[in-house]
């Protein structure tokens, strides 16, 4: 098994952006609200933002915000608040379309972000805004299981088989929960060389053991670490590892053989930046993280950083070997993927009885 290398989470100290990912902000206009909530010129003493993100990533933007928060002032000479909004992320992503006034979205993955651009909240070209398709961080998907692998879980085939308890969240409302389908997907596929038959009947046997759908991935955690039910969780990397950092002797992570790259999706939500007159701080609070310091918080929170060089240094952590598809090349996108597997009707709705 991979060995694992637990971390300390700490804030490091501000570093200078790049001015390739910075640049994009020139010439922005600043209008901040101040802290008596009246909109003022760039030069008021306060500005808040709203950051609506996903499940996981609780603990990350805690420390990241922090981190921002002492950038933005040391840059601007000007105080930042920053309201943090966490679920599952659909859930999010429709929460904002019915007038949740997110300045960013930080959510689970591609599609979500762009049913905002459909409904009108989002500029058309958003992905590429920044860096690694606006993706300043990745994960993958991995089991938590309880400590000595008592089912002797090692790849998705076992999670299919008699007599194994699953949790995992619902594809309908989690994102997570959508990544854990297409990786179990992809490695049936590989298995049975690409028999679409093959495939819903392996995927109709996993969901048959799985016996809780919480709403999104944290709530999944929480089913399975807290109230102690089910044999193994399909987890986001980082989530899996924040379990075993705080039950060492209770949990372990298996690495299966295939998994998927995960690529959580961050833009501004620019009718809300607009109205709220926070664009310039708003693509600044996204743009800071691809800077140094905040990938390596990412990586210490245990998400894989974007940057590759950055990435090297968590090799004792992450297992950088592991065979990842993605979602481009193997799914044709997650407008395609959405439509097969996760819209009214399709695979996943023919496939799970409830």
């Amino acid at each position: 098994m991979k060995r694992i290398t637990i971390l300390s989470n700490k804030v490091l100290g501000p570093t200078v952006v790049l001015a390739s990912v910075l640049g994009v902000l020139t010439g922005c206009s600043g209008n901040a609200v101040t802290s008596d909530g009246n909109r003022g010129a760039s030069e008021s003493k306060t500005v808040s933002i709203t950051n609506v993100s996903y499940d996981p990533t609780r603990e990350l933007y805690e420390q990241y915000n922090k981190l921002f928060q002492t950038y933005w002032e040391e840059e601007k000479g000007q105080a930042v608040e920053i309201t943090q909004s966490h679920g599952g992320s659909g859930k999010q992503a429709r929460s904002v379309l019915e007038g949740n006034e997110a300045d960013v979205v930080t959510l689970a993955l591609e599609g979500d972000v762009d049913e905002l651009r459909k409904g009108g909240l989002i500029e058309d070209g958003w992905v590429d805004e920044l860096p690694k398709n606006s993706s300043p961080y990745t994960s993958t998907i991995v089991f938590l299981v309880r400590k000595g692998n008592p089912k002797n879980i090692q790849d998705w085939d076992d999670l299919a088989g008699p007599g194994v308890e699953v949790i995992t969240p619902d594809p309908k409302s989690s994102g997570g929960a959508r990544w854990n389908f297409l990786a179990a997907w992809a490695y049936s596929d590989k298995t049975y060389g690409g028999n679409e038959t093959k495939n819903r009947e392996f995927l109709q046997a996993l969901y048959a053991n799985v016996s809780v759908l919480d709403s999104g991935a944290r709530g999944a955690t929480t089913t399975f670490v807290e109230n102690k039910k089910g044999d193994v969780l399909l987890a986001w990397e980082n989530e899996a590892f924040l379990s075993v950092v705080e039950h060492p002797d209770e949990y372990e992570i298996i690495t299966p053989s295939l998994s998927i790259l995960a690529q959580p999706s961050v833009a501004v939500v620019d009718a809300n930046a607009k109205k709220h007159e926070t664009e310039e701080i708003a693509k600044a609070y996204l743009a800071y993280l691809y800077s140094d310091a905040a990938q390596r918080l990412e990586g210490e929170n245990y998400y894989r950083p974007s940057n590759p060089d950055i990435l090297k240094e968590f090799g004792d952590t992450f297992d950088l070997d592991i065979q990842l598809v993605n979602i481009n090349d193997d799914f044709g996108g997650w407008a395609s993927a959405s439509e097969k597997f996760f819209a009214d009707g399709a695979i996943f709705d023919q496939i799970y009885k409830k």
